[in-house]
């Protein structure tokens, strides 16, 4: 019976954390607020963090819930997430800054620069496999869940480059993170570093990401969030994994501050040219001419106001993420939460950033 009483207990804590004090003014702070204690209420979410930028400044940043059920930690503004796919975004940048630097060549066979890569039926270009155009496919069965180590990215090659390809290069649209391994292994053999390495010294210093990070189980990674999915309306840990086969495409774990900082800092310094920013920015189109509405880790699309917004959406194991920038209205939202699922978190950010457009 004291047990139960203690789950009982321990539920209770939880969803007034994830209520908050209730506020009632009228800036965008306030309203925005508001959105988000509705909607981890409705949908019983543990943990919360949240970013927004408008013209080059952050102005506004907050931690709802919890990071750790069990032991009652709050989320801070300083608590890493999983962020996801939104890895695929942060990792084009490297990319952009190759291309600058005459070292990549997006229309080369991927081999020019992952030589023991074996060869298909079709040849498989780096854009096309940053477009989700080479036919590689994602992941299955229980993949996502793997918990092993992979020291080396061309380690976790091995889960499927002897695939088939799905089809064509170009002829198709398949959303695959394991294409984006394969870049990580292309920017390996560009730059001649080991990815991780690149990624911390050319990318996250450069842009100033101070919590960004490949996840690594065996580092000291505090604050970190726990992660959790919702069953019959409570947060259950997650089960452990290792994303060290995919940090290019899912496995970089920060906060919403630096997903804002990101954008507001390749836009707003010199890290790449305008040309190199265009070109990964830039909807790819397939064979028949029919545009994708996705670049090289840019997801293209509109609100309801028909505002246009690039970014990227997340999903891990515990966790949830969004970007979304609008280049016109010069507004960033960051969103990352604890929960596998719950919500649409695409829709939350619009909201939040109409409450910030002037």
């Amino acid at each position: 019976m004291d047990k139960l009483k203690g789950i009982y207990i321990l539920i209770l804590l939880f969803i007034m954390a994830v209520g908050g004090k209730y506020v009632t003014g009228n800036n965008p702070e306030d309203k925005a607020t508001r959105i988000i204690q509705k909607f981890m209420n409705e949908n019983q979410m543990p943990g919360l963090s949240i970013a927004v930028g408008q013209n080059g400044e952050l102005v506004w940043r907050n931690g709802f819930g919890l990071a750790n059920v069990e032991q009652q930690i709050p989320v801070t503004t300083d608590t890493r997430f999983r962020i996801g796919s939104v890895s695929k975004t942060v990792t084009s940048a490297a990319v952009g800054r190759l291309i600058d630097q005459h070292k990549l060549n997006l229309d080369a066979t991927v081999q020019a620069y992952v030589p023991s890569f074996p060869e298909k039926r079709w040849p498989i270009t780096t854009r096309q496999s940053m477009g989700h155009l080479a036919g590689i496919r994602h992941y299955r069965g229980q993949e996502m869940l793997s918990n092993t180590f992979y020291p080396k990215v061309l380690d976790g090659l091995d889960i499927f480059k002897d695939d088939t390809l799905l089809h064509e290069p170009g002829s198709k649209y398949h959303y695959s993170s394991y294409g984006w391994n394969l870049v990580s292994a292309v920017i390996e053999g560009a730059s001649g570093l080991d990815f991780l390495s690149y990624m911390e010294d050319s990318v996250f210093a450069s842009l100033a990401l101070e919590t960004m990070m490949g996840e690594h189980r065996d580092s000291t990674l505090y604050p970190i969030t726990s992660f959790y999915n919702i069953k019959n309306g409570n947060p259950i840990l997650a089960p452990e994994v290792d994303n060290s086969y995919k940090w290019a495409g899912g496995g970089f774990v920060g906060t919403p501050t630096d997903m804002v900082k990101f954008i507001q800092n390749i836009y707003g310094t010199s890290f790449i040219s305008e040309s190199a920013l265009a070109e990964i920015q830039r909807p790819l189109q397939l064979n028949d001419g029919k545009s994708t509405q996705y670049g090289l880790g840019w997801r293209h699309q509109k609100d309801f106001w028909r505002n246009k917004i690039i970014g990227h959406s997340g999903g891990s194991t515990g966790g949830r993420a969004m970007l979304i920038h609008y280049p016109e209205n010069d507004i960033t939202v960051a969103i990352l939460v604890n929960s596998g699922s719950g919500g649409n978190l695409n829709r939350l950010a619009q909201r939040i950033a109409s409450r910030f457009m002037k």
